[in-house]
Order: C-alpha cells, then sequence, then structure tokens
C-alpha cells in the first residue's frame, strides 16, 4: 500500500497539470472569449499546456 501511495504523489504534479491548469486555461479563454488556436477546443488547448508542464515537474521535480 505504501508503494501505491508513493507512486501516487510521484505523479501528482502531471494529475495536477490536466486536472486543475488544463481546465483553470480553458476556463479563462471562455471569460475572455478567446477562441483555440488550430481549431482546436479550449479544454484541449489547456491540456496541450498544463499535461507537458505537469509532465515536466514529474522530471524535474520542480515547477519552474
Amino acid at each position: 500500500m505504501q508503494a501505491a501511495v508513493q507512486q501516487l504523489f510521484k505523479w501528482m504534479p502531471f494529475l495536477f497539470g490536466i486536472g486543475f491548469i488544463a481546465p483553470l486555461v480553458a476556463q479563462t479563454m471562455a471569460y475572455w472569449d478567446l477562441a483555440a488556436p488550430f481549431g482546436l477546443s479550449r479544454i484541449a488547448f489547456g491540456l496541450l499546456i498544463g499535461a507537458p508542464w505537469g509532465l515536466y515537474a514529474v522530471l524535474r521535480g520542480r515547477w519552474v
């Protein structure tokens, strides 16, 4: 059980990126009435930002 929780916490920045950053980007774009580029939906564009940022945080161990 401890190993499962450790793995979950290891991937928390990635989950935060797709579960919080992506919807935040989409909501902000909706608030400012901005269209996503390349014909994407707003949430897909948010995922293109949030998922790599979260993966970067997992791999490097920090957000910046």
